[in-house]
Parts: structure tokens; sequence; C-alpha cells
């Protein structure tokens, strides 16, 4: 069982990515664009107009596993900053806060900063592409399975 787990462990990241990134990136174009509900911000303005480009374009970028260790590196240090410069004022804990998005962004971003993008992404498509090579499966060797 853990085998197959571990088989699937590059997929699973590369789904992971696809759906972090893209919930971040709705919620930068909800932020930047006013759309889905959300509040347009006036243009340029500190931080909310920059926070808003930042999810947008980063989120678009690890949603397609393109620089997505830079990319997630960003949002990652973006969501390190609203919560702790926006939320973690207001009260200690993410709960009392309302930054569980920001502390849950933060942390999932900077997982995908050592991880990488997993399996499906265009990071792979094109390093395969400029060296000839077929694209790698993981850049680390599965765990192996422990018998119980």
């Amino acid at each position: 069982m853990l085998i197959r787990l571990n088989g699937a462990q590059p997929y699973a990241l590369g789904l992971f990515r696809f759906v972090i990134g893209l919930i971040f990136a709705i919620h930068g174009a909800s932020s930047l664009f006013g759309l889905f509900g959300g509040r347009e911000p006036e243009f340029g303005t500190w931080p909310g107009w920059y926070a808003a480009l930042i999810q947008l374009v980063c989120g678009s970028l690890v949603a397609l596993g393109l620089g997505t260790r830079a990319a997630a590196f960003l949002a990652s240090g973006s969501m390190a900053y609203a919560y702790f410069v926006v939320h973690q004022p207001n009260a200690l804990t993410p709960v009392g806060n309302g930054g569980e998005t920001s502390a849950l962004f933060c942390w999932a971003f900077l997982l995908l900063v050592f991880t990488g993008p997993g399996a499906v992404a265009l990071d792979r498509l094109f390093a395969a592409r400029t060296s000839g090579a077929p694209a790698e499966k993981s850049r680390r060797e599965p765990a192996t399975a422990v018998s119980v």
C-alpha cells in the first residue's frame, strides 16, 4: 500500500500545487478586478493593490508549474507579511485575528518552495525540451515502504 502511495506522491504534489495556485490566483483576481464579489483597491495603493497583483501572478505561475519555487517563495513571503502586519496585531492566534487563510497559504507555498512542482508542471516540460531528455519523474527517490 505504501509503495503505491509513494508512486503517486509526485502526482498528488502536482495536484496540490495546482489547486493552491488556482485558489490563490482567483483570490488575487477577486481583489484586483473586483471579480467574484471582491472589492477593487485603488490602483497602486499599498499594500492592497500590490498584494492582489502578487496573488494573481504568483498564483497563476504556481498553478501552471512555471517558476514554481520562485513564485511560491514570493507568495509565501507576501502571506507572511499579511499575517504579521495585518492580522497578528489584532490577536495572538490565527483564529482570533482572522488570519487563518494567510497562515495556511504561507505554509502551503513554503512547502512548495522545498518540494518543487510535482510531476505535472510546465517547468518539467521546458526543462525536457531544452535538454533534449525526457522530463524526470521526480527529483528525489521515493521513500521506502516500512512494514509494520
